[in-house]
């Protein structure tokens, strides 16, 4: 029996573009979010987790243990 690598080959380019097409009316879909309910958003989940947004990420690293002297 003889492959149909035409139709193969066709039936491939098909499903990439399909996946292109799907990709993208996802992506167009998130950023029609209006940067101020985005941001609420991010600040209700951030409050959720229990962090704070006044609270900078600690600059310091922690000390290290002094190696014993065994």
């Amino acid at each position: 029996m003889r492959v149909p690598w035409k139709l193969v080959g066709l039936a491939g380019v098909a499903g990439v573009a399909a996946t292109g097409v799907a990709v993208a009316r996802r992506r167009r879909a998130q950023r029609d979010v209006p940067p101020d309910e985005l941001r609420e958003r991010l600040h209700r989940r951030l409050a959720e987790a229990g962090g704070s947004p006044a609270s900078p990420p600690s600059a310091a690293p922690p000390a290290a243990a002094p190696p014993d002297a065994a």
